[in-house]
C-alpha cells in the first residue's frame, strides 16, 4: 500500500512540475534583446516580462554589465507622442529589472520613439515588431 501511495505523488509531483515551469531563460548575450508591445501600450506582457527576467538573472550572473533600454515605436502618431511612448516603454521595461534587484544606476534609457523602425513597411505585421524595447550592452 506504502509503494502505491509513493508512486501516486511521484506522479502528482511530476505533473506539477511540468505545468509550473518557468519560461525565463538566461540568454547567453544581453544585446539586441527586445521585449514587444501591444499598439499605443507600454503594458508588459508575460512574454515580455520573462525575457526581462532572464536579462535580470544574466545581469546577476554578470554584476558589471550595464545596459541601455531603448523605446521605440511604430510609424503612426506624432513624433513627440511617439518619444513619449518610447520612454514608457523603456521604463515599464527597466523597472521589471529594478524590481528584480538589479541596481537602477546599471541601466539607461531612451526614446527613439518611431525613428528606428527594426523592419521598414508598413501594416501591422510590420508594425508588431517596431513596438519594442531593445536592450544593449553598454
Amino acid at each position: 500500500m506504502k509503494i502505491v501511495n509513493f508512486a501516486l505523488l511521484a506522479g502528482v509531483a511530476g505533473l506539477l512540475a511540468a505545468c509550473c515551469e518557468s519560461s525565463v531563460v538566461e540568454p547567453s548575450d544581453l544585446n539586441d534583446q527586445r521585449v514587444f508591445f501591444a499598439f499605443n501600450s507600454a503594458e508588459i506582457s508575460e512574454e515580455a516580462e520573462n525575457n526581462l527576467l532572464g536579462q535580470s538573472l544574466y545581469m546577476k550572473n554578470h554584476e558589471d554589465t550595464k545596459i541601455q533600454i531603448a523605446g521605440n515605436c511604430d510609424e503612426r502618431g506624432s513624433t513627440e507622442y511617439n518619444l513619449a511612448l518610447g520612454a514608457r516603454r523603456a521604463n515599464a521595461a527597466k523597472a521589471v529589472l529594478v524590481n528584480d534587484g538589479i541596481a537602477a544606476s546599471r541601466i539607461s534609457t531612451i526614446s527613439y520613439g518611431k525613428e528606428r523602425p527594426l523592419v521598414k513597411g508598413t501594416g501591422e505585421d510590420v508594425w508588431k515588431y517596431n513596438r519594442n524595447a531593445t536592450t544593449t550592452v553598454k
